[in-house]
């Protein structure tokens, strides 16, 4: 019999990932808001002092960015949870509009809200020729596959460039995860581990393809962002296998450590920080679990602190570090304001839309 949350004493630890996957007793809002944050430190260095400048870890990491390591942290947390999401939906509709109120309706908000700072604040453009493009800003940008970053007369002059919201990127790459396991679930994948297996094998081969051939851009980085994604969807898929315990912890972190000097160090990385994510997610601290009492304002802070931060350095601030001091505070108003007033209340709506119960083959994943 599978082990459940309710099932182990405060001063029991869970042996195994599924021992945690019940209720909301964990520390990701946490881990989401700092990674959230974390994207904001590392943006505001180029964004201060222009694309080519140095960011936090690239050195120690080959190449690799706090900003890049925190988007892998939002990517293996959303690989689990958006395949458990599927797992416990009682229908394709039900689970698609779910997706759809988590992500549309912030990101129309954040769009709606720039344009108007935008065309009335901030762009040195004639009137008639801003707004004849925000109606092509927008649309592009709710559809995330041909992102347009940049109106007449805004931000021309910032160091960093004149994109408006850098961070909207990932979300594309996001949305075409969500897609992967979308189309898994329909086709029963999500229940057949040793099919599913073969997935992975197929997906680990494509990686090696982008680590030695020279492919499409999209294709390269999809493939970085889907192996944390897809390494959540292995910790939930195979969550009564997989341990949580300081043991495995010490020999990921000495695997992640060793491969440093080989060119294997990236993707050993990649899994070894989706692990440390789902220990730290899943460790019984009672003083971490009260922040869940506030919401979730990740989604808020990666979707406004970039446009936030722009505006800083077009006021004259040319310091990283006064960059953040200022941003973080309106981004952080702005993302409660977010989650209080669009996000969560439209999440609520998911309750009211009537779905067939069955409209899919639901698969059962033990």
């Amino acid at each position: 019999m599978k082990a459940s949350a309710t099932n182990i004493s405060p001063k029991e630890t869970a042996r195994f990932i599924a021992d945690r996957t019940d209720g909301r007793d964990n520390n990701f809002n946490l881990i989401r808001i700092l990674a959230a944050s974390g994207v904001l430190v590392s943006h505001a260095y180029p964004i201060s002092w222009g694309g080519s400048a140095p960011q936090p870890l690239e050195n120690l990491l080959h190449g690799l960015t706090l900003g890049t390591v925190c988007v892998w942290v939002f990517f293996a947390i959303s690989g689990f949870f958006i395949t458990r999401s599927f797992d416990r939906q009682p229908s394709i509709v039900s689970f698609l509009t779910a997706r759809i109120l988590r992500l549309y309706p912030a990101l129309a908000t954040v769009l709606v809200v720039t344009i108007l700072v935008a065309g009335f604040v901030l762009t040195y453009a004639n009137p008639s020729v801003f707004w004849a493009a925000t109606g092509e800003y927008f649309v592009r940008n709710m559809l995330l596959f041909d992102l347009l970053y940049g109106l007449p007369g805004v931000f021309e002059t910032n160091p960093g460039g004149a994109g408006i919201n850098g961070s909207l990127w990932s979300l594309s790459y996001e949305v075409t995860c969500y897609a992967g396991v979308f189309i898994c679930g329909l086709l029963g994948l999500l229940g057949n581990r040793k099919v599913f297996a073969g997935l992975v094998l197929l997906f680990l081969c494509i990686y090696a393809a982008t680590m030695v051939l020279d492919l499409n851009t999209r294709i390269e980085q999809l493939a970085k962002l889907g192996l944390t994604f897809l390494t959540g969807m292995v910790f939930y898929i195979w969550r009564n296998k997989i341990p949580l315990s300081w043991g495995m912890l010490a020999g990921m972190t000495a695997v992640t450590v060793a491969s440093w000097f080989t060119p294997l160090f990236m993707p050993v990385f990649a899994v070894g920080l989706s692990y440390t994510v789902f220990f730290a997610g899943y460790a019984k601290v009672p003083l971490l679990l009260r922040y869940n009492r506030l919401g979730d304002y990740s989604y808020g802070v990666y979707i406004y602190a970039f446009p936030i931060q722009q505006m800083v350095a077009q006021s004259g601030v040319t310091t990283p570090a006064i960059n953040m001091a200022i941003s973080l505070p309106f981004t952080l108003i702005c993302a409660i304001l977010s989650w209080h007033l669009i996000e969560a209340p439209a999440m609520k709506l998911r309750h009211r839309i009537k779905a067939p119960a069955r409209i899919k083959a639901k698969p059962v994943i033990k």
